[in-house]
């Protein structure tokens, strides 16, 4: 079983998941591909390929586990977490360990090995982005998770293992540090200025507007001021939500659209690029043990975003040993390019 292990120094976790060294992909040389024919065990009719489903929108009459769905969730077949068990925290002298308890889903999001989320029609995309609200909403029910994550790996230099449409989701049962800087700044803010910082961010780059890529009544995708990497975008609602799961479905809709309309000018502008997005939403505040008052100011003070993070770039030495982030592109020049799209 996978362990988490705390480094004292730097006041990160690590996952130990020696179980995901046996996993195909890293033993074969990995190739930007798209579907070239090769066998798909998430395409229809090989479901007895994966593990059995967890959960599966299907058309009525059709069994668990066989063809007839149109978005299928299963457990991941090499987790980095196990869902089973409890944290059993221990001390090692200055170091913290725990075991890799979690959860780690796939979800297939659709039949159609080369269906991508640019192309999807409206009624799959709303069909999607309601089972990621559902797999999320039933997750943050268990109180051992602190946070869960959903994301995606767009072609292997990003992450994928395998090219049909799918994200996933991970469950974890510690805040991750980069999720509690942002919790601690929004929290800083709303503490003295009594209003929600990504609120003021999103009212300043709208009025602004060189940065933004998307606009309409409910979301905006701005590149970010100090973006990262190269066509970096921001996602997020222009009304104040702190959680995802609690979208209500007309706004889950409209975010889809929005979703759709950004990755598809990333994928004109820059010949379908490697990226990942990851979905930020608030943490788990029902966990066991909870801190006293820690999340209270949550709904007030936090905001659901996605990040979408092109692999045009590589890291190298300096940004590994000082943290900082070498963008070749200026945020302004990419937003223009993308609102051109």
């Amino acid at each position: 079983m996978s362990e988490l292990r705390h480094d004292p120094i730097s006041k990160t976790w690590v996952i130990i998941a020696t179980e995901r060294s046996r996993r195909p992909m890293d033993f074969v040389p990995s190739q930007e591909s798209t579907g070239d024919g090769a066998f798909c065990p998430f395409c229809e009719g090989h479901e007895d390929k994966t593990p059995p489903e967890i959960v599966a929108v299907r058309r009525p009459g059709t069994e668990p586990n066989t063809p007839g769905w149109s978005v299928r969730v299963i457990p991941n077949k090499f987790p980095a977490l196990m869902i089973e068990g409890t944290p059993d925290r221990r001390g090692i002298g200055l170091y913290d360990k725990m075991r890799g308890i979690g959860a780690h889903e796939v979800i297939v999001e659709s039949p159609d090995h080369n269906l991508m989320i640019p192309d999807m029609p409206d009624d799959q995309l709303h069909t999607v982005v309601e089972v990621w609200a559902e797999r999320l909403r039933d997750l943050i029910r268990d109180r051992r998770f602190k946070y869960i994550l959903l994301f995606k790996n767009h072609l292997p230099t990003a992450g994928a293992s395998l090219a049909h449409p799918h994200t996933q989701i991970i469950a974890t049962p510690v805040t991750p540090r980069a999720v509690a800087m942002k919790l601690e700044s929004a929290k800083a803010h709303h503490q003295v200025k009594e209003r929600c910082l990504f609120c003021d961010l999103i009212a300043q780059e709208i009025e602004d507007g060189s940065r933004v890529v998307y606009l309409d009544d409910q979301f905006v995708a701005l590149a970010p001021y100090a973006s990262r990497f190269p066509f970096e975008v921001f996602l997020a609602p222009r009304r104040h939500n702190h959680s995802f799961v609690e979208t209500a479905p007309a706004e889950l809709a409209a975010f889809g659209g929005a979703l759709r309309d950004t990755l598809g000018r990333l994928r004109r502008a820059l010949k379908d690029p490697p990226y990942n997005f990851v979905l930020h939403t608030a943490p788990n505040t029902e966990t066991i043990p909870r801190r006293s008052h820690y999340w209270d100011k949550l709904p007030f003070d936090f905001h659901w975003h996605v990040e979408i993070l092109p692999r045009l770039t590589k890291m190298a030495g300096f940004e590994w040993g000082t943290g900082f982030f070498i963008n070749p592109t200026p945020p302004e020049v990419a937003a223009e390019f993308l609102r051109n799209a």
